[in-house]
């Protein structure tokens, strides 16, 4: 199974993101759009029909610069049963037809090209992401950006090609503090077949050289270490987070900074090896409300080899010691809660949403929020448990405009096991 389709399942397919008192969810080509508190019917994609030949088209990732004003990715396939990255905008409320990335087809002689990742700094200026296969069938990592409205051209990370030497190479993650000037990240495979985490900044419109994430390759002699997450609050000024693992292989939360255009070392998260004890921990998502002022979450394994929920919070420039998120051991009976999604709307007011399994050993989604840099307790997505009749449902994003005022989504399975998507605000 291709990467971008597992990451698809995984993740359920949705995604979240508020520019204004709206917010955008988009799940296996279907899109639904908020306008004063009421969601519009879904619809087909425009336009994917007549390109998705090859029948199976999914959409991995939405973002809005402005209300109305959104772009997406994802991919779909060709009549020679060939995975295409594509993208499609949103303007004024109406979405345009889905296209090709402008010039992928050329990098994508091996047939298997999406986008993974994207996000919008303003309606029409947008940054997107993701990977394709080479004329060698070796993965690269593509990106592309949108310029008042129109796609440029696709191009493999400046610098990437060099560093991925296995032929195993992808972008995670993408992140736009203004038109033009944005990072990404993911892994690359180094001569000695280790996956390596790499981070690019893109300013003023051009792409830099990639560079392994500092201090990460010390830190990883494990052999696997991942950027999964990025955001950026201003040009330069980024966060990054993921994993890496450690000599005796275990896996362990990994947080960097970016600081006026130079990436700083990655550090273990704080606290986070102390919680550690099973040997799994990771950054799922990062997200930042200014320079130095952002959050994580994800997950480690405890002592008993449960797996439990992760947030730390990052103030003025350093780190604080990540903690169990308050109140999911609780709900975490069946042993298996991680967060998936975190989302900043000012220093110290965040949300995070994820999942957790119950004594019965059905997965369940939660919410938490943060104010005035506390963590409440989590609890259960309001109404999903009656929702979630099938047992699965989970928070894979998160996104808040203001203090208090967010949405969530993901997916659960109704009664009759069918796959079904969810979104729920908070006001």
């Amino acid at each position: 199974m291709r990467r971008h389709r597992v990451m698809m399942v995984l993740a359920g397919a949705v995604a979240v993101w508020c520019a204004a008192p709206s917010a955008v969810l988009a799940a296996s080509g279907a899109g639904l759009v908020a306008r004063a508190g009421t969601w519009r019917t879904a619809i087909e994609v425009p336009g994917l029909g007549a390109l998705n030949v090859g029948g199976d088209a999914g959409l991995l990732s939405v973002s809005c610069g402005l209300a109305g004003n959104c772009a997406a990715g994802g991919f779909y396939t060709d009549g020679f049963r060939h995975s295409q990255a594509l993208v499609v905008s949103e303007r004024n409320g109406a979405w345009g037809k889905a296209i090709e990335v402008p010039g992928s087809a050329a990098l994508n002689k091996g047939g298997d090209a999406f986008v993974r990742a994207v996000s919008c700094a303003s309606a029409g200026n947008c940054a997107a992401g993701g990977g394709y296969h080479d004329g060698s069938v070796r993965e690269q990592a593509l990106v592309v950006s949108e310029r008042n409205g129109t796609w440029g051209k696709a191009i493999e990370v400046p610098g990437l090609g060099a560093l991925n030497a296995s032929g195993d190479a992808v972008v995670s993650s993408v992140s736009c503090a203004s038109a033009g000037n944005c990072a990404a990240g993911g892994f690359y495979g180094d001569g000695s077949g280790h996956a390596q985490a790499w981070v690019a900044s893109e300013k003023n419109g051009a792409w830099g050289k990639a560079i392994e994430v500092p201090g990460s390759g010390t830190l990883n002699k494990g052999g696997v270490a991942i950027v999964s997450s990025v955001s950026c609050t201003s040009a330069g000024n980024c966060a990054a987070g993921g994993f890496y693992t450690d000599g005796s292989v275990h896996a362990q939360a990994l947080v960097a900074r970016e600081t006026n255009g130079a990436w700083g070392k990655a550090i273990e998260v704080p606290g986070s090896g102390a919680l550690n004890a099973g040997g799994n921990a990771q950054v799922a998502s990062v997200s930042c409300a200014s320079a130095g002022n952002c959050a994580a979450g994800g997950f480690y394994t405890d002592g008993s080899g449960h797996r439990q929920a992760l947030v730390a919070r990052e103030t003025n420039g350093t780190w604080r010691p990540a903690i169990e998120v308050p109140g999911s051991g609780a709900l975490n009976a069946g042993g298996n809660a991680q967060v998936a999604s975190v989302s900043c709307a000012s220093a110290g007011n965040c949300a995070a949403g994820g999942s957790y399994t119950d004594s019965s050993g059905h997965l369940q989604g939660f919410v938490v929020s943060q104010t005035n840099g506390t963590w409440r307790t989590a609890i259960e997505v309001p109404g999903l448990g009656t929702l979630n009749k099938g047992g699965v449902a989970v928070v894979n994003s998160v996104s808040c405009r203001s203090a208090g005022n967010c949405a969530a989504g993901g997916p659960y399975k109704d009664g009759s096991g069918h796959i079904q998507a969810f979104v729920v605000s908070q006001a």
